[in-house]
C-alpha cells in the first residue's frame, strides 16, 4: 500500500453509515463532553461521531485523550469495538514543523516520523487486550492488529503475539497466525526474523482446521521452501485438512509449477487425490488446476470426468453454467475425450433451467461423430417426449422443445442414416407451438433423402388435420403439391385436402355467425348462479343454488376449412396451387387417372379457387394486404388448368422449378455451413515462423511461460475486459467527463465505470483557491430508472489541495439517463456558502446492449407480441445498401438475424436485428431501405424498433438517429 499523499487520505478499512449521526456532527466540545458520561449508549455516540468527523478531513486531537481516559478500559464489548476503529483512523504521528520541512527541502536530513507520546499509553492498552482472559477480546484484538501498519506500534506487541500462538483456543490461535503473518509480511527482519520457524512448528502441533490453514498461508507467502517441505511431509493427510487448507495447495502447485515445470511430477499426486474431494470447490480448482499444467490426455480425461460429475451434482446454475464454459475449453483441443463423456454431458438436460440446457446442446452438438449420434438422437427424443408427456416449467416447455428439434435437425443433416429414425417421432408435434420448425425439418429431409418420401407424405396426410398453424399448413401443402408424385400419394393427397376443404364456400353464413356470436357471448358472461327457496321431504324449507354454465358448441370443422373461412388469403392461394399441381400430375398419368377422374378433379379445384376468390372479397377480416397478388397467383393456377397454351407454358415451371429451387437453396446453405467451417477451422498459428525458441531448461525464472496458463496476465486481461494493451488509456479517456469548468473556482470531473447494474462514479476535486475550503459536498441527482445508493462524503479540501470522492447508481431498467448535480461548499475564511452546477453526464444506452441471436419464428412472435414500436426515417448520405446496414449493426452494438450475401445488387434491403439487454430486455429492429434511382442515389426508408418497454424504444431510436446525423455530417 502506497505511503498517504495528506492528511487526509488515511488508512482506513471500513465505513459507516451516513445515518449514524443523524441531524448534523456534534462539535469537538461536545464529543469531549460526551466522552467523560458514564452511560456506555452516549460514549458511543460520541465516538461514532469523532469516527465521522474524523473520517471527513477533521483533525480534532484533543478527543484522543479523552479516549485513552474514559473508554479504553471500559468493558462494554460495542464500545471496546469502536475503540479498535477509532485507532485505526486516528493520526498516530506528530505534524512535521515548518522548520524540518524547509530544513529537508534544502538538502538538509530527511523527515523523521514521531510517534505521539499519547500512543504508548494506546499500546499499553493493546497489550492489555493481548493478555486479557477472555479468548474472543484476544482474538478481536488480534484481528484489529491485522489493519495497524506502524511498526512503533507493533514492535512492543510482538511477544504478546507469540504467546497467543500457544493458548487454549482455537480462535486466538488462528487469529494470532495472522497477525504474524501480518507482521513479517510488512517490517519481517526488524520484529519477527523467526516467523516462518515459529509457524512451522505451529503448524506441525496444531490441529484446528481454520488455524491450521492461515498458518499455511503465512508459509505459503513468506517461505515457500517451508511449505512445500510440509506438503511433501503431510501428503497423505491433505484431504483430512479443510478445504481451505486444499485451495491454498492447489494455488501454491499453480506457482511453483508455472515457475518450474520440471516440479510438476511432486504435485501430481495431491492433484489427482483433490480430484475426488467432497467438497466441489476443491474438486473443480483441481481439474482447472490439472488442465493448466498438462495436456496429457490421462490429466484431460480425469478433469474432464470431475467436470461432468460437478455438472450432474450440483444444483446452482451458476456452477452449472461455468462448469460447462470450461468443458467448452477443453472441446477445442481434446474432442475425443470429450466424445467419451458425452453421455454424462447429456445428463444435465433434466436442468429446468433453459439455458443451462442451451449451454449443453452447444457443447453436445460439436462433439457428436458416427458412433455416439444414434445414442444421442435417442437421448434427445426421449426428452422431446418427455416434455409432451410430464409437466414442464413454463419457461423451459416451448423453448427447450425448440432447442431439441433445432438439434435433432442439426444431428440428421450430418449423420443421414439418423434422418428416417427421427423424422416420424418429430411429426407428432406438427401440430405444437415448435410445428414450424418440425416442419422446416420435414421439408429439409424430403428433398434430401428420396427414400423416405412415401412414408413421411403418408404420416403428413395422417396428420394434416390436427394443425393449428396457418403458417404450418401452408409449408404442408407445399410439401404435398411438389413430392406427392406416385398415383396412390397423389389420389390420397387430392381426397384429403378436398375433404378438409368442404363445400367449395368459405363465406360464414349468417344464422352461423349469430350462433356463433352467442356462444362466444356466453361463454364469456360465465356461469350463471339462480337461487330459489324449495320444500323439503320433512315440511321444512331450503334455499337451493344453481350454477348454469353455457353449453359448449362443438364446432367439427375441419380445421382448413375453418382458417380459410377466418380469412386467409395467402392460405387460399396455396391451397389453389397444390392441387392445380396435383390436377396436372394426374394429367400425366393417363395410365392411373382416366379422363373423366382428371376431369372431375380440375371442376374440383377450379370451384375451390373461385370459392377463394368470393371470400376474399368479401370477407372482412380478409388478409387485403396480400389480396391482389393472392388473386393473380389463383388466376394463374385456372389458366394453367382451362387454356392448353397457357398449360404448355406453366406446367413445366409450376411442377419443376420450385423444387429445383429448394434443393439449390439446400445445397447453397449446405456449401455455406461447410465454408464457415473450415473458415473456423483455420486458427492462426500459435507461434511464427521467426519467433524465438524457448527451452524451458535454459530459460530463467524471470521469463514467462511459453504455455498458456489460467494465471497468466492475459487471461487478466481479457477477465478484466482490456485484452487490448494498448487501448486501455483510451478506454478509459473515452469515459472521463469534465463536470466544472476551468475557470471555476472548483474544478471537478468525474471517471465513469458501467458494470452492468451499477455505475461507478470516481470524482476528482481540485481546489484552485488559496483558501480552505470546508463542508464541501457533491449532491448528485438522477433522471431515469436510476438510484443513488452510496452518495459522495462531505470533505475539507486545503488551499490547492485535491481529493478523490466515489459515488455508486444501481440501474434497474436499459434507458438513457442522465446523472446532474450540485458542489456545495463554504470558504473556511469568510464563511460564505458557494454553489457550482455540473454538467450532465449523460449514460449510454450501448452500455447495457448486447448482441443476441434467436430463431426467425422468436422473432416475429416477439414483433407481433410487444407493443412499443418506434419509426426512425432513413436520412444519410451512405449510398451503399450493404455499407448501410452493417454501419447500423456496429452503431447499435446488435446482431444481424437476416443472411446478408454481398455479392448480390440490388435497390432494396430487408433486415432484422436483435438484441438482449443486460436487464433481460429485448430489444428488435427493422431496417427497410430503398435506394432510389431517381434522387441521386441516396437511401429511404424506416427504421423500425419494437420493445416491451418503452424506454429501450425511444433510447435506441435516439441513438440511431444521432448515429445517421453523426455519418451524415462526418461525409
Amino acid at each position: 500500500m502506497e505511503t498517504p499523499k495528506n492528511a487526509n487520505e488515511t488508512y482506513c478499512t471500513f465505513t459507516l453509515p451516513g445515518d449514524m449521526t443523524a441531524g448534523g456532527l456534534p462539535s469537538e466540545a461536545d464529543i469531549r463532553k460526551d466522552l467523560e458520561d458514564n452511560d456506555p449508549k452516549v460514549k458511543r455516540h460520541a465516538l461514532k461521531a469523532a469516527i465521522m468527523a474524523m473520517l471527513g478531513g477533521e483533525a480534532m486531537p484533543s478527543i484522543l485523550m479523552q479516549v485513552i481516559r474514559f473508554c479504553i478500559n471500559s468493558q462494554d464489548k460495542p464500545l471496546k469495538k469502536l475503540c479498535m476503529l477509532y485507532w485505526e483512523v486516528v493520526p498516530k504521528y506528530q505534524e512535521p514543523t515548518s522548520e524540518e520541512i524547509n530544513a529537508a527541502a534544502s538538502g538538509g536530513p530527511a523527515l523523521q516520523r514521531k510517534l505521539l507520546p499519547e500512543m504508548i499509553l494506546v499500546c499499553n492498552a493493546l497489550m492489555n487486550d493481548l493478555n486479557h482472559p477472555n479468548e474472543y477480546v484476544r482474538g478481536s484484538m488480534l484481528r484489529f492488529l491485522c489493519k495497524v501498519k506502524d511498526e512503533e506500534i507493533l514492535s512492543p506487541l510482538i511477544p504478546s503475539i507469540k504467546a497467543c500462538l500457544e493458548h487454549k483456543h482455537s480462535y486466538v490461535r488462528k487469529n494470532a497466525a495472522l497477525a504474524v503473518f501480518h507482521a513479517h509480511k510488512l517490517f519481517g527482519e526488524n520484529l519477527i526474523p523467526d516467523g516462518p520457524e515459529l509457524i512451522n512448528d505451529f503448524l506441525l502441533r496444531e490441529k484446528d482446521i481454520s488455524a491450521r490453514r492461515n498458518a499455511f498461508l503465512m508459509l505459503f507467502n513468506q517461505d515457500e521452501n517451508l511449505a512445500i517441505q510440509f506438503l511433501a511431509n503431510n501428503m497423505d493427510d491433505v484431504g483430512k485438512y479443510g478445504d481451505g487448507f486444499a485451495l491454498l495447495v492447489l494455488e501454491l502447485t499453480r506457482r511453483v509449477c508455472r515457475r518450474d515445470p520440471n516440479q510438476k511430477s511432486r504435485f501430481v499426486r495431491v492433484l489427482l487425490e483433490m480430484l475426488s474431494s467432497n467438497s466441489p470447490a476443491v474438486s473443480y480448482e483441481a481439474a482447472w488446476t490439472l488442465v493448466s499444467l498438462s495436456s496429457a490426455p490421462t490429466a484431460i480425461r480425469a478433469a474432464a470426468m470431475t467436470y461432468t460429475n460437478l455438472l450432474n451434482s450440483q444444483n446452482d446454475n451458476n456452477v452449472k453454467m461455468i462448469v460447462l464454459e470450461r468443458l467448452e475449453g477443453l472441446k477445442k483441443n481434446h474432442t475425443k475425450i470429450l466424445q467419451e463423456l458425452l453421455m454424462d454431458i447429456l445428463r444435465a438436460l433434466s436442468s429446468p433451467n433453459p439455458d443451462i440446457c442451451k449451454k449443453v446442446l452447444d457443447v453436445a452438438m460439436d462433439i457428436v461423430n458416427v458412433r455416439n449420434v444414434g445414442e444421442v438422437v435417442n437421448t434427445l427424443k426421449r426428452e422431446v417426449t418427455k416434455i409432451d408427456g410430464e409437466d414442464v416449467v413454463e419457461a423451459k416447455g416451448a423453448y427447450y422443445r425448440g432447442m431439441l428439434i433445432r438439434s435433432i435437425h442439426g444431428c440428421a443433416v450430418r449423420f443421414p442414416h439418423v434422418a428416417e429414425s427421427v423424422v416420424h417421432v418429430l411429426m407428432d408435434f406438427l401440430s405444437t407451438d415448435c410445428g414450424m420448425q418440425v416442419i422446416i425439418f420435414v421439408r429439409a429431409i424430403i428433398e434430401q433423402y428420396p427414400p423416405l418420401r412415401a412414408s413421411i407424405l403418408s404420416k403428413l396426410l395422417n396428420n394434416l388435420d390436427d394443425i393449428r398453424n396457418n403458417a404450418v399448413m401452408c409449408v404442408c401443402l407445399w410439401i404435398l403439391g411438389e413430392y406427392c408424385e406416385t398415383p396412390s400419394t397423389l389420389k390420397e393427397a387430392f381426397d384429403d385436402i378436398t375433404s378438409l376443404l368442404g363445400e367449395a364456400s368459405f363465406i360464414m353464413k349468417i344464422d352461423e355467425k349469430q350462433a356463433k356470436e352467442k356462444a362466444a357471448a356466453e361463454a364469456a358472461a360465465g356461469p350463471k348462479m339462480v337461487t330459489k327457496n324449495v320444500v323439503l321431504s320433512d315440511g321444512t324449507y331450503a334455499t337451493q343454488t344453481i350454477y348454469t354454465e353455457a353449453k359448449k358448441v362443438e364446432d367439427n370443422t375441419p380445421v382448413l376449412r375453418k382458417m380459410l373461412i377466418e380469412g386467409d388469403v395467402f392460405l387460399g392461394s396455396v391451397v389453389s396451387s397444390t392441387l392445380t399441381k396435383l390436377c396436372l400430375r394426374a394429367n400425366d398419368l393417363p395410365d392411373s387417372f382416366s379422363p373423366q377422374v382428371t376431369k372431375e378433379m380440375t371442376l374440383e379445384t377450379l370451384l375451390v379457387m373461385c370459392a377463394i376468390i368470393k371470400m376474399a372479397e368479401i370477407t372482412i377480416n380478409a388478409h387485403r394486404s396480400s389480396l391482389s397478388d393472392c388473386t393473380e397467383r389463383i388466376t394463374l393456377c385456372t389458366r394453367a388448368l382451362l387454356d392448353p397454351k397457357a398449360n404448355a407454358l406453366l406446367k413445366p415451371i409450376m411442377l419443376g422449378k420450385g423444387k429445383a429451387a429448394f434443393g439449390s437453396f439446400l445445397k447453397s446453405l449446405k456449401d455455406k455451413e461447410a465454408k464457415q467451417n473450415k473458415k473456423e477451422e483455420k486458427t492462426a498459428p500459435s507461434v511464427q515462423a521467426d519467433d524465438l525458441i524457448h527451452f524451458r531448461q535454459l530459460r530463467s525464472s524471470t521469463v514467462a511461460s511459453g504455455e498458456l496458463d489460467l494465471d497468466d496476465g492475459h487471461d487478466l486481461a481479457r477477465a478484466t475486459g482490456y485484452e487490448g494493451g494498448s487501448s486501455l488509456l483510451t478506454n478509459e479517456l473515452s469515459h472521463v467527463y469534465q463536470l466544472s469548468g476551468f475557470a471555476d473556482p472548483v474544478y471537478a470531473e468525474a471517471f465513469v465505470t458501467v458494470r452492468d447494474y451499477d455505475i461507478s462514479l470516481e470524482i476528482l476535486i481540485i481546489n484552485r483557491t488559496p483558501n480552505t475550503l470546508s463542508n464541501m459536498n457533491v449532491e448528485l441527482s438522477t433522471m431515469g430508472d436510476m438510484k443513488i445508493v452510496e452518495r459522495p462524503q462531505s470533505q475539507n479540501i486545503g488551499p490547492l489541495d485535491q481529493c478523490n470522492l466515489r459515488a455508486s447508481i444501481k440501474v434497474s431498467s436499459t434507458e438513457t439517463g442522465h446523472i446532474f448535480g450540485t458542489i456545495v461548499y463554504e470558504d473556511a475564511a469568510t464563511k460564505e456558502k458557494f454553489y457550482i452546477n455540473l454538467n450532465d453526464i449523460h449514460m449510454d444506452i450501448m452500455d447495457y446492449i448486447r448482441p443476441a441471436s434467436c430463431t426467425d419464428e422468436v422473432f416475429r412472435s416477439m414483433w407481433a407480441e410487444f407493443e412499443w414500436e418506434n419509426k426512425v426515417a432513413i436520412t444519410t448520405s451512405i449510398t451503399d445498401l450493404f455499407e448501410f446496414l452493417n454501419h447500423i449493426v456496429k452503431s447499435t452494438n446488435m446482431q444481424c438475424l437476416t443472411p446478408i450475401d454481398n455479392s448480390q445488387k440490388g435497390t432494396f434491403l430487408a433486415a432484422n436485428l436483435y438484441a438482449r439487454s443486460v436487464f433481460g430486455e429485448d430489444a428488435l429492429v427493422n431496417v427497410s431501405v430503398e435506394k432510389k434511382e431517381d434522387n441521386q442515389g441516396e437511401l429511404a426508408g424506416y427504421i423500425r424498433i419494437r420493445s416491451k418497454t418503452q424506454g429501450i424504444a425511444l433510447s435506441l431510436g435516439d441513438r440511431i438517429t444521432t448515429v445517421q446525423r453523426g455519418t451524415a455530417l462526418g461525409q
